[in-house]
């Protein structure tokens, strides 16, 4: 009986080379076969490099190998559609970056395709398999700091390279879709409800004519949420819950550390300095998580981390706060 899912890398981003490929090399259950750029010596210098056993000069060639289980899709955004829709016409279970699609529209057929094939598809929302988020949702629905009120994050970093695609609008860049996506998503996630409505607050580089710096409030039937992400200030991340009783904090929150366990902060008291209660979580790489998560779900047969039907809230949600900040009001999700 088979055991492992052999994979196929759609192009030789850095996120993949760097982060994804080495954590998936570690799973139990996937196994990284090959990769595909469209200059094939980028192709075999990366399969070399990571010792991948084939690379392929295009995209296509890969989607036409029988030995390709699933594929895992690290290019721009404004291609996670397409590509993701070509990997479920060539029989390839998809797994693709975040944000998975710009638009509801591709999402329904993304879904429509999905349920026709019976291929598995799933947006890489790597924090959703650290276990820590979902120690974190236990406390909170358990009451460890008593009834969540409110929810505050921030994600920002500096990037003001004019040829990186988070600074082509053509190409599905900017903050809001880059990283907004993940304040969005844990803040659904802990509440477990999507967002009745939003305000968003923009600004856009007057260059690149994509959002350097955002600033959201979510209005959720439990409470509220609010966050900042930047493309263009210092390198930064939190996420702060607060409740009745206490509030907590959660260290590195989106690219927590793989050499040292992480950690999840309760303050009991209003100085930060008295009653801190920390709990240091598993020493684990999410991304490694992911992979195997995903090639168990192809494996099984069971549902994968964050199916469509989670980017779908996701999705309306990010478009809503675009068109917030384009007519500067509240707009209902």
């Amino acid at each position: 009986m088979k055991n492992k899912i052999n994979w196929g890398v759609l192009s030789v981003a850095k996120i993949a080379v760097n982060k994804v490929i080495p954590a998936m090399q570690q799973c139990k259950h996937a196994n990284i076969l090959g990769i595909a750029s469209r200059d094939a010596a980028k192709a075999n210098e990366a399969a070399a490099k990571l010792n991948i056993e084939k690379s392929y000069d295009s995209y296509e060639a890969m989607l036409a190998d029988p030995d390709i289980d699933a594929i895992y899709i690290p290019l721009p955004n404004h291609l996670h559609f397409e590509w993701s829709m070509k990997c479920l016409d060539a029989g390839k279970h998809v797994l693709c970056e975040k944000p998975f699609v710009l638009s509801v529209e591709q999402l329904e057929q993304l879904r429509k395709k999905r349920d026709e094939t019976g291929l598995k598809v799933a947006e890489a929302f790597m924090v959703r398999c650290h276990p820590r988020w979902h120690q974190v949702k236990k406390l909170i629905d358990e009451g460890k700091i008593g009834d969540l009120r409110a929810i505050q994050g921030s994600f920002t970093y500096y990037n003001m390279d004019p040829n990186n695609v988070r600074n082509a609008y053509t190409e599905g860049g900017g903050g809001i879709w880059d990283i907004g996506c993940y304040p969005v998503q844990v803040s659904r996630f802990i509440f477990g409800e999507d967002p009745v409505s939003v305000s968003g607050l923009v600004d856009n580089d007057p260059d690149f004519g994509v959002d350097r710096l955002a600033t959201a409030w979510m209005k959720f039937p439990g409470g509220q949420s609010s966050f900042t992400v930047g493309t263009q200030t210092f390198r930064a991340q939190s996420m702060r819950f607060f409740g009745t009783e206490a509030w907590m904090e959660v260290d590195m929150p989106f690219n927590p550390p793989t050499d040292r366990p992480a950690k999840i902060i309760i303050h009991h008291e209003e100085d930060p300095e008295k009653k801190v209660e920390v709990i240091e979580c598993e020493q684990v790489n999410q991304f490694t998580l992911q992979g195997d998560a995903f090639s168990r779900a192809i494996l099984d047969d069971t549902e994968v981390p964050t199916p469509l039907e989670d980017t779908l809230g996701n999705t309306k949600t990010l478009l809503a706060l675009f068109e917030s900040a384009e007519k500067e009001k509240v707009v209902h999700v």
